[in-house]
């Protein structure tokens, strides 16, 4: 349905001063702007792909360059006092589709380019580093004030390039190794500089160079400069939610705990408040129709690669666990995928053992959740990504109706249309299968799939039923059947007052499918 109240929402506007000119609504973060730009000189900040990230960057753009009348009536117009204009040298590479080494080199050389017309160009300035370092000084020296140096997406040619040929990936990291290490060797020249990103590459890349860079991807000073708080969220877009509460037939409260479910749940540092997916936020509230926004406007295929390369157990990754130091040595390789999918965004920090120094991460919210699981469905399954609630709702309508039977003939056939291409006849697969089939039911009813010892492979709770499954892998339904009632599987429900159903079931690794079940 279409909005009544007419206010602008600045959806894929990443220009502060677009913003500002064209008085789109904007959630003030002016305040943090103030306080990084004035506690220290060298920034880095990796945050999930369309969370503001550009915006931020432009924020600070115009404030170096003293724009002071694009923030009348912020926050930092109180705060700031002097309205300095320094050189500002702004590097997006976001512009160009990173598939050839020379692709990288022309952007940069373009860049510099621009400002080697404004501060000129030295004579010996031959390579990329040079002109950059070149520049830096000279802007300093003819303005009279130290340069602000802002990159955006830092890493995107690095992520692009992550899959194809080795040589492609290398040449673009030696050439930003390069580049990059300049901010360190003319360090005298700058009052500021932040890179921002989706990942950190290891100190062994691109950062061996900029060891002084202070990474503020994790620090609670900062938790709340990209993205939004409900708070935010309540104190400016009132008149919205009050309108998609209405077209959607919900409560306030209601409300909330859609738009919380749906799109809240981001943890940068456990213990700090959830944070919103700012992209998902202004679509909801802008169409007032809740929908996946964010996870439409990227497909995490090379997260998919990488786990399927690890042979990686699906069931492990809601509620994988990582150390402290995975989020300080970030290698974009095929050995540590969940750094990388914890950084695109897919993944958030759900816990943290103090004792062991341990993180324990999961899915932030319901969309990138079931977006990540559908998405990933036909990698391991006959399920098209576009028609997994179809499949999947079929399920649930035979579970919900205490048909046990049509629910395993079901999954029966569903195993048997799996292309044998898919299929590599390992007890892992057959775990991924059923953990995506399980998972995927949530969307409609209460299904749990537990991979721990001691746990039932699944537990589904409709509104009469309670079913509880066990499957062996060449095994006996006997087998199954005995263990849900030797483990204590049925306990925690036994005064639910539900009908329970136990599920045993036997898994045939040569017939590649469900040999028999029984349920009682």
């Amino acid at each position: 349905m279409a909005r009544s109240i007419l206010r602008k929402f600045p959806i894929g506007v990443q220009s502060f001063k677009k913003i500002r000119d064209n008085q789109f609504l904007y959630v003030d973060k002016t305040a943090l702007v103030y306080e990084l730009a004035n506690s220290g000189g060298s920034y880095f900040l990796s945050r999930p792909r369309r969370f503001g990230k550009s915006l931020l960057i432009s924020t600070f753009e115009a404030y170096f360059k003293g724009q002071k009348e694009l923030f009348e009536g912020l926050a930092i117009e109180q705060l700031e006092k002097d309205w300095i204009t320094y050189p500002v040298l702004h590097i997006d590479l976001n512009a160009e589709k990173f598939d050839a080494p020379e692709q990288l080199d022309a952007l940069l050389s373009n860049q510099l380019t621009q400002w080697e017309e404004i501060y000129g160009k030295g004579e010996d300035e031959t390579t990329l580093s040079l002109r950059f370092k070149g520049v830096i000084r000279r802007a300093a020296e003819q303005t009279g004030h130290p340069a602000v140096v802002l990159v955006d997406e830092y890493d995107k040619p690095l992520l692009q390039s992550l899959h194809k040929e080795a040589a492609l990936h290398s040449a673009y990291k030696d050439t930003l190794k390069a580049f990059y290490g300049v901010l360190k060797s003319a360090d005298q020249y700058l009052r500021f500089y932040l890179l921002t990103g989706v990942t950190k590459f290891s100190q062994v890349s691109v950062f061996s160079d900029l060891n002084q860079l202070n990474d503020i991807s994790m620090d609670k000073r900062y938790n709340e400069i990209c993205g939004l708080t409900w708070q935010e969220i309540a104190d400016n877009f009132e008149p919205e939610l009050k309108e998609l509460a209405e077209d959607n037939d919900l409560t306030p409260e209601e409300t909330r705990e859609t738009m919380t479910r749906l799109y809240d749940g981001y943890h940068f540092m456990f213990g700090q408040e959830g944070i919103f997916n700012p992209f998902s936020v202004l679509n909801v509230l802008d169409r007032s129709q809740f929908d996946n926004y964010w996870f439409k406007t990227g497909t995490p295929t090379f997260l998919v690669e990488l786990l399927k390369k690890t042979d990686y157990d699906l069931r492990d990754i809601d509620g994988v666990q990582m150390a402290v130091d995975g989020f300080a040595d970030y290698r974009a390789d095929v050995q540590r995928p969940i750094p990388v999918i914890y950084q695109s965004g897919y993944l958030t920090i759900k816990d943290y053992d103090k004792e062991f120094r341990l993180y324990t991460l999961g899915f932030p919210n319901e969309e990138v959740k079931y977006g990540f699981l559908s998405f990933i469905a036909p990698f391991y399954t006959a399920i098209p990504s576009t028609e997994s609630p179809f499949y999947i709702s079929r399920f649930v309508i035979e579970l919900e109706s205490g048909d046990v039977d049509a629910f395993m003939e079901r999954l029966r056939a569903f195993f048997a249309d799996i292309p044998y291409e898919l299929n590599d006849k390992t007890e892992r697969h057959y775990q991924a299968v059923f953990y995506l089939v399980f998972k995927l039911m949530g969307q409609f009813t209460e299904a749990e799939v537990r991979s721990a010892r001691g746990r039932a492979d699944a537990v589904v709770k409709t509104r009469d039923y309670i079913y509880v499954f066990e499957f062996k892998l060449d095994g006996t339904v006997e087998e199954a059947l005995r263990q849900i009632d030797d483990k204590g599987y049925l306990i925690p429900y036994q005064s639910d007052g539900r009908q329970l159903i136990k599920v045993g079931a036997n898994f045939s690794a040569e017939e590649r499918n469900i040999e028999n079940w029984t349920s009682q």
